[in-house]
This record gives structure tokens, sequence and C-alpha cells, in this order.
């Protein structure tokens, strides 16, 4: 576990690994990514999220079929190495699901505003994100369960009818060859305008 790594160390090489071992995790350091979620902001510090920790095998064995049929509709089609490379990824996943040690269910108290919603628990999300990166365990942020299977995965979970859904994240360990490490992406100068949209420095 390296969790001693720095913030920033942290945010310039955490991805998304779904290449994941079938290990077992302890509960302790699925507790400790939790916390670091519930420390996140959130509006008016109401705090209306919920985490649902699945290990039970029948449960996701039900589930195993329908997140493999959402497809992969919001990536569009892979133009590059990096989106082919991302693409192929969520299809492993897609075809390993049921062998994921753990799953957490991230959820949120409905207002009938999504974005609203989501203004608070997934800040919440990429806390528990980055506190996987800094214990080495593999972990992406999926929506699958909000596309294709929202009432099948409420109903398993006994999730009341205040809540959404908002995100999963599988948890484990990465397998061998699958690491964090620097990510390619878009200059930061090439998507931030400044004071007009098209104003780009240099």
């Amino acid at each position: 576990m390296a969790e001693d790594i720095g913030l920033f160390e942290a945010m310039y090489s955490q991805r998304a690994i779904r290449h994941i071992k079938p290990d077992p995790i302890p509960d302790a350091l699925i507790e400790k990514i939790i916390d670091a979620g519930i420390h996140a902001p959130n509006g008016g510090n109401q705090q209306g999220w919920g985490f649902v920790v699945i290990k039970d095998k029948e449960v996701m064995r039900k589930m195993a079929p329908l997140y493999n049929g959402v497809g992969r509709p919001n990536h569009g089609e892979a133009g590059n190495w990096s989106e082919r490379n991302s693409a192929n990824s969520a299809e492993y996943l897609s075809e390993h699901v049921e062998e994921v040690p753990v799953w957490i269910l991230a959820v949120t108290k409905s207002t009938g505003d999504n974005i609203h919603n989501g203004a608070s628990v997934y800040p919440a999300v990429q806390n528990m994100l980055l506190a996987a990166r800094a214990l080495g365990l593999a972990s992406v942020l999926t929506t699958r369960v909000r596309r294709g299977y929202e009432a099948e995965m409420r109903e398993w979970v006994g999730l009341p009818d205040e809540f959404v859904t908002a995100a999963m994240i599988p948890l484990g360990w990465p397998i061998d060859g699958y690491s964090y490490g620097p990510t390619t992406r878009k200059p930061g100068s090439t998507v931030t305008h400044w004071e007009k949209w098209g104003n780009h420095k240099g």
C-alpha cells in the first residue's frame, strides 16, 4: 500500500483501473475509502449521500449480465490509441464484473434536479477514488447502473425511495501489469478560456 504519496502525485497519476483481481480486500480499507468520501465538500453540509458496500456474490451474479448488457453508448467511437485502450478496458470489466470482490454503490437524496444532486455526491466519489489510488487499490467510476438497471439494483439493496443511484465503484487489487502512472490528457491551456470563450493564453 502506498498511502504516503502526496495529493498532487495521486491526482496526476490517477487513472481508471478496470482489471481487478478477485482476491478479497479487508473491510478496514473499504471503510477508510468511504471515510475519505464523507469528508468531501457538499451543499449546505447536508451530507445527503449514502454508500452501499456490495460483496454478496448472488447480487453480483444477477447484476453481471445487466451491467454487461448496458454497453458503452456514452463513450462514442474510439478515435485514437488512448480511447481504444479505455474502451477495451471497459469491455474487459463488463465481461469480468462478477469477479470483482467489492462494489460500492454511491447514492444521493433525490431533489428532482440531477445536476444539484451530483454537485455533492460526485466530489465524495472523487475523494474515494483518490483514496483508492493512495492505497494501491484498483477503482473506477461507472454509471452503468443509472443507464440500465437502477430499478433492479434498488430492489436488491433495499434502497429507500428518497435516494437515487449516482455511481458504482468497483474495488479490488489490480491485476499484475495494471497500475497507476502518468496519464494522457490534453494540455490545460487548450480547455482554459480567459474571460471569454475562445480566449486562450499563448
